[in-house]
């Protein structure tokens, strides 16, 4: 399955460029830093769900050393109470159904610089950016991921009042996807970069949404936005931009067979013979440091074990876990069913049973938590749950526990396993898209193959016969710390394909 088709890697970058530009103007251009506009729902530091959250953090400030990069994210209530000074620095009209929208300047502490998309009657809820608090999405998310994708197509084309205009627009999942679409139907020449990072969201609406979003006729087409009689953002995404990245090379290979493809996989199958799809892998950045981390109890790393016993302790307590010598599990995840919730409980009862106790902390879908609470209930001392999320606890269950479960159903990249491997907690995890990337199975982790409880059982077994060996554990936990996976090692790839589209622009063609 995985070698079907052959996904492009920017990695090698120079003899592509070559052959568009003389050797001089190649020089120019690795020299040059490139404007980019990244645009994305999430901003970590501001408001975020999930990975993606953490991804516009740090990606952004990774790639800054080189370039001029700024994130372009919606003014949500969060955003404009943040603390941070907004200037008023622009604005954009209405389009359709669209309202007009000023956009505000924000620079973090540390320099980076976030333009907010202020429309109150769009933004200005309680809730998360996709929904209220009860989970139920916002009814007019069409409309407001829209205007999402039309202000980042009106600072592209200068019209949006800014002194500074990017040279590339980068787009991240469905929220953002109409940004290269808006840029293509108004003939705008600024390339266009589109990352998955989870097909499986793709932003649907009804065809009959059209007139509000102001979509030209060959949009609602088979070869435009349509989607088995819908609209797809995502779709739009795909087909609009200039290049399509995911965030691991296996999922890059996955997401184009029937298995993972969402009903995509053709699109994305087409992408690839145009190579216009590739996979860099997502990183962590160098916060997470287990000997200078400020949320763990005491730091600690791979030539002194006393720091990671600390906060095991910790966590023990923080959970009412009974303190012993067996394993201790972890589970921070959204409780969902992509995640493999279900399976981790078909097998607690045996995990107690064999000696281990587990510590869990997410939120997700409703029947996941209850199931979860009363997991706990029946095992007291023995399981810990926490429905919610707190970012210091998840940081001390890493470092404290001896393994973390991740038994997805499928992973576009992952960022819990390579936190985990950073504080020296192995990850038993199904060999899938990017955990299959990160985790070497018996080195740094352990892998599993079939999505069933038996194929995790026997994972898991493995991991609690390395625990009964602390010298055999210690020595994968070494190799898990020294994993080179912080955001250096992506950086290189994506300023290379920045700069293979910029070169293709300036000289009149695509990138092919």
């Amino acid at each position: 399955m995985g070698n079907a088709v052959a996904v492009t890697r920017f990695d090698q970058a120079v003899s592509v460029e070559t052959s568009l530009k003389p050797h001089n103007t190649i020089t120019n251009l690795h020299a040059a830093k490139k404007k980019i506009l990244f645009v994305s729902p999430e901003l970590a530091d501001l408001i975020k769900v999930g990975g993606l959250g953490d991804v516009s953090a740090s990606l952004p400030r990774a790639m800054n050393a080189d370039h001029d990069v700024r994130v372009l994210i919606p003014g949500y209530r969060q955003v404009l109470q943040s603390g941070h000074a907004i200037r008023d620095v622009g604005s954009v009209p209405g389009h359709a159904a669209l309202p007009p929208a000023r956009i505000g300047c924000m620079t973090l502490p540390d320099g980076l610089i976030v333009y907010v998309l202020i429309c109150p009657e769009l933004y200005d809820r309680d809730g998360t950016p996709y929904g209220d608090a009860q989970g139920r999405d916002w009814q007019d998310n069409h409309i407001r991921f829209a205007s999402l994708g039309l202000a980042a197509a009106e600072i592209a084309a200068g019209t949006a009042c800014l002194s500074w205009c990017p040279e590339v627009v980068h787009a991240n999942d469905w929220p953002a996807a109409l940004a290269p679409a808006y840029m293509s139907w108004r003939g705008l020449q600024t390339p266009t970069v589109f990352t998955i990072h989870n097909l499986a969201y793709q932003g649907l609406c009804s065809l009959e949404c059209s007139p509000e979003l102001g979509l030209p006729s060959s949009a609602c087409g088979h070869q435009g936005m349509e989607f088995y009689g819908r609209l797809s953002f995502l779709k739009a995404g795909l087909v609009y931009s200039d290049h399509v990245t995911t965030v691991s090379e296996n999922y890059a290979r996955e997401i184009t067979t029937p298995e993972f493809g969402c009903g995509l996989e053709g699109m994305l199958q087409f992408k690839v013979q145009l190579n216009q799809l590739s996979g860099i892998p997502n990183g962590i950045d160098d916060s997470w440091d287990s000997v200078n981390d400020p949320h763990l109890v005491q730091g600690f790393d791979a030539h002194d074990w006393e720091g990671k016993r600390a906060n095991k302790r910790h966590v023990e307590q923080m959970f009412g876990l009974e303190q012993n010598e067996g394993p201790l599990f972890a589970v921070v995840s959204r409780l969902v069913q992509q995640k493999g919730i279900d399976m981790t409980l078909e097998i607690a009862d045996t995990i107690v049973a064999e000696g281990g106790r587990i510590a869990i902390i997410g939120r997700g879908e409703e029947h996941l938590e209850e199931a979860v609470r009363e997991l706990a209930r029946r095992h007291p001392g023995k399981v810990g749950a926490n429905v919610g999320f707190n970012e210091a606890d998840a940081r001390c269950m890493f470092a404290g526990s001896d393994f973390l479960l991740m038994p997805s159903r499928f992973e576009p990249c992952g960022l819990s396993q390579m936190y985990a491997q950073r504080f020296g907690s192995l990850p038993i995890a199904r060999a899938t898209g990017g955990l299959a990337d990160t985790i070497e199975d018996g080195v740094n982790g352990f892998l599993f193959k079939e999505p069933s409880s038996d194929s995790y059982l026997t994972a898991v077994r493995r991991a609690m016969a390395i625990h009964r060996n602390p010298e055999l554990l210690n020595a994968m936990r070494a190799h898990a710390m020294a994993a080179p996976l912080y955001w250096k090692q992506s950086v290189e790839p994506y300023a290379a394909l920045y700069r293979k589209l910029v070169a293709a622009k300036t000289s009149g063609g695509k990138l092919v």
